[in-house]
C-alpha cells in the first residue's frame, strides 16, 4: 500500500473513530401486542432507517412466522408462501430472523409476498440498534428506494415469546404506533436536514439530490407560511494536531485542519479534495444564513437543488464561479455569502462550521448526528425512507392534531416561486417568454414551448426556440437588424437549429452580424474592368468604359473590343464638329437673305417719295422759254 493510501486509511480511521466516540440514539416506536394475554403488553421497537414509517399513525396486524426461509433471504416465492391479505382480513406482519443477509433484502423480498410490515427478531440479547441501508460497494441497493412498508427491530426475548405462542397455536395480534414518534410541543414544527454538497457518493448522495427537488415545493409552502422553522446543517470533522501538516490533511482540510471532509473519489490523486466539499458546503450554509437575515431562508432550496443540476462534479462544474453565477441569479447579495465564508486558507476559527461542528453533538433526546443525510424533527432523527411523502408524514405528525397546515391534508398546492427573480430562471423580457413554471414541486426551470414552438436549452441560462416557425418568437433568439429599407435575420424559418449570419455578413448570429466588405477581401468583382463598391450585406461592381457588369460570372462584357470603342467616339465627335458647322453656315445663309430681304423692301418704301439715280424723271406740264 503506497503511502498517500496509507495515509487517507489513516486519516478515515482517525474521522470513523471520532464519530464512534459520539452519542447514536436509536429512534423508537411502540409495540402493543393486543393477544394473546401470555404476551400482552406494550414493547418497544426500533425504527428501520429504510421503508416508509407510518408517522403519526397506527397500523393492526396479525404476525406470521412461516415454517420456510426464516431469514428472508430468498424469493418466498421459491418455497410458494404468500403473505397477502384476503378480503376482511387484517394485514400481515411477517416474523423475521437477523443475520445472513442485509435488513433491507428482508423487508424488499417480504414486501414482495405481500407483507403489510416486518418485525426482525434480534439474534443476540443486546440493546435496540437501528437497521439501516447497506454499503453501496457491498450490495446492489437499486430496490432500496422501493420499499414501502415499515419496519422494526425486536429483542430476542420478544422474538423468542412470540415464536413460542405461535408453535402453541395461538394466533398473536399486535398493534404499530407512531403517534409519538415525533413529538408535537408547539404549533410550529422546526426540522434540520444534515445533509452534504457532494455529488459521487454513489446512491446515498442521488437520493440526497432526489430529496432535495422533490420536498423543495413543500418545504418553501411550510416556510413561507410559518409553520415550519428549517435549518440546513453540514457535518465537518478536525484533523487530529499531529496530522495537520500532513499532505493528507492539508488537501482535505480548510483552515489549518480545523474543518475536514473525506475526499469524494476515495483518491488524493485524482478529481476533487475534501477541501473542496468543506468550501463549498460552507457556501450553502452562508447562503442560508443571508436568506435567513432577509426574511426569505426558503430560497435556500432553489439554491442547492440549482447547484446540483447545474454544477456537478463529474461535468469539472463544482467551482466557486458556477456557484456565483446561481447566486446571482437567485437574486442573493454575493457580497455577504462572499464575507461570511472568509478565508479557508486562514489559520483561524471560522465561526459558522465551528457552530456546525457543535451541533453535530447531540442534546436532549436527539443523540449524535453522524450520518448523512440525517433529518431531525422537532429534536428526534428521521428514521425511514428519504422520500417527500414519507418525510412529510413525519414532519405532519409533528403538530397539534386539528393544527395541521392544508399541505399536511392534500397536495393539491402550488408555489408562485416564478413572481419574484422569475425564480432564477431564463426569460426574454421583450418577449414575455419564461423558463420557469410552477408546480406543486417546487419552481421548475424548463425551457417552453410557445405557440407550437420548442425551445431548447438548460432553462437556467438560455433558451432558444427550435423547428419550422422558430423565427416568429423574437426572430429565433437570433440578430436581426434593418437599415433604411433592407432588413437581414440570422434566423432561418425551417427546421434547422441555431442562428446563422445570411449571406453578405460574419458573426455569430445570436448577438451581432458584422457586414462583410467584398471589395476589401477581394471575393468578388476582380476583373481588370471592374470597379468594386461596398455596401451594406452586399457590394456594386462597375465596368470600366462603359461596359456591363455580369455578376455570375463576375466579368464585363466586351472586354475584348477596345479600339472599336475608341474608333467610335473618334467618329462621333467628327459628327459633332459636323453638325455645329453646318449650324454656323446656316445661321450665315439665313442672316444674308434677311438682309437682302430688308434693302429691297426700304428701296421699294423710299421711291415712292424721291426718285433715285437710277430711276427716270416722271413727266408733266411743258413751257417754252
Amino acid at each position: 500500500m503506497n503511502q498517500e493510501k496509507l495515509g487517507f486509511f489513516t486519516l478515515s480511521f482517525l474521522l470513523i473513530l471520532t464519530l464512534a466516540l459520539g452519542r447514536f440514539v436509536v429512534e423508537k416506536n411502540n409495540l402493543k401486542v393486543t393477544s394473546p394475554d401470555s404476551i400482552k403488553g406494550i414493547y418497544e421497537c426500533a425504527i428501520g432507517n429504510f421503508g416508509v414509517p407510518q408517522y403519526g399513525g397506527t397500523l393492526v396486524g396479525t404476525v406470521v412466522y412461516p415454517k420456510s426461509n426464516q431469514k428472508a433471504c430468498k424469493s418466498y416465492s421459491d418455497f410458494d408462501i404468500s403473505f397477502k391479505s384476503k378480503p376482511g382480513q387484517k394485514p400481515t406482519f411477517v416474523l423475521i430472523d437477523r443475520g445472513d443477509c442485509f435488513f433491507t433484502l428482508k423487508a424488499w423480498i417480504a414486501q414482495q409476498a405481500g407483507a403489510a410490515a416486518i418485525l426482525v427478531a434480534d439474534n443476540k440479547a443486546e440493546p435496540l440498534i437501528t437497521m439501516d441501508t447497506p454499503e453501496e460497494d457491498k450490495s446492489d441497493a437499486d430496490y432500496l428506494q422501493n420499499i414501502t412498508i415499515p419496519s422494526a427491530l425486536i429483542t430476542k426475548s420478544l422474538g423468542d415469546s412470540i415464536k413460542s405462542a405461535l408453535s402453541g397455536g395461538d394466533m398473536v395480534n399486535m398493534k404499530l404506533d407512531w403517534t409519538e414518534s415525533v413529538p408535537h410541543p408547539d404549533e410550529r414544527v422546526e426540522y434540520e436536514l444534515w445533509t452534504n454538497s457532494n455529488d459521487v457518493c454513489g446512491k446515498k448522495c442521488d437520493t440526497q439530490i432526489d430529496f432535495l427537488k422533490n420536498f423543495k415545493g413543500a418545504a418553501q409552502i411550510l416556510e413561507k407560511g410559518g409553520h415550519t422553522q428549517f435549518t440546513p446543517h453540514y457535518i465537518t470533522w478536525y484533523c487530529p494536531e499531529a496530522f495537520t501538516l500532513s499532505k493528507q490533511c492539508k488537501s482535505q482540510c480548510i483552515n489549518h485542519g480545523r474543518y475536514c471532509a473525506p475526499d469524494p473519489e476515495q483518491d488524493f490523486t485524482k478529481g476533487y479534495d475534501g477541501k473542496d466539499v468543506v468550501v463549498q458546503n460552507l457556501r450553502q450554509a452562508c447562503v442560508y444564513r443571508v436568506l435567513n437575515e432577509t426574511g426569505k431562508p426558503w430560497i435556500w432550496w432553489d439554491y442547492v437543488t440549482d447547484f446540483a443540476i447545474r454544477c456537478p462534479m463529474k461535468d469539472k462544474k463544482y467551482t466557486k464561479e458556477c456557484a456565483d453565477e446561481i447566486i446571482k441569479s437567485l437574486g442573493i447579495d454575493l457580497k455577504k455569502v462572499d464575507k461570511c465564508i472568509g478565508d479557508p486558507d486562514a489559520d483561524v476559527e471560522n465561526p459558522i462550521l465551528k457552530a456546525e461542528q457543535e451541533s453535530q453533538i447531540g442534546k436532549g433526546s436527539r443523540g449524535d448526528v453522524t450520518i448523512l443525510p440525517t433529518l431531525v424533527v422537532n429534536n428526534r432523527q428521521y428514521r425511514g425512507k428519504l422520500e417527500k411523502g414519507a418525510v412529510l408524514k413525519a414532519m405532519c405528525s409533528g403538530f397539534q392534531e386539528s393544527t395541521e397546515p392544508a399541505i399536511c391534508l392534500t397536495e393539491d398546492l402550488e408555489t408562485n416561486e416564478c413572481l419574484e427573480n422569475n425564480g432564477g430562471c431564463w426569460q426574454d423580457k421583450a418577449a414575455n417568454i419564461t423558463a420557469c413554471r410552477d408546480t406543486f414541486r417546487g419552481r421548475l426551470c424548463e425551457c417552453p414551448t410557445v405557440q407550437g414552438v420548442k425551445f431548447a436549452g438548460d432553462g437556467y441560462t438560455h433558451c432558444r426556440a427550435s423547428g419550422a416557425l422558430h423565427c416568429g418568437i423574437n426572430n429565433g433568439g437570433c440578430w436581426r437588424e434593418t437599415r433604411g429599407s433592407y432588413t437581414y435575420s440570422a434566423c432561418v424559418d425551417d427546421h434547422s437549429n441555431g442562428c446563422k449570419c445570411p449571406h453578405g455578413f460574419k458573426g455569430d448570429g445570436v448577438k451581432s452580424c458584422e457586414d462583410v466588405d467584398e471589395c476589401k477581401e477581394k471575393k468578388v468583382c476582380q476583373c481588370p474592368e471592374c470597379k468594386c463598391k461596398n455596401t451594406w450585406g452586399s457590394y456594386e461592381c462597375s465596368c470600366n468604359n462603359g461596359l456591363l457588369y455580369m455578376r455570375e460570372h463576375d466579368t464585363c462584357i466586351g472586354s475584348g473590343k477596345v479600339g472599336t470603342t475608341k474608333l467610335s467616339w473618334s467618329f462621333l465627335w467628327i459628327l459633332i464638329i459636323g453638325v455645329g458647322v453646318a449650324g454656323l453656315s446656316g445661321y450665315a445663309v439665313y442672316k444674308y437673305r434677311i438682309r437682302t430681304y430688308m434693302d429691297a423692301e426700304i428701296r421699294g418704301i423710299m421711291a415712292q417719295y424721291m426718285p433715285l439715280e437710277s430711276q427716270p424723271t416722271p413727266s408733266g406740264p411743258h413751257m417754252d422759254i
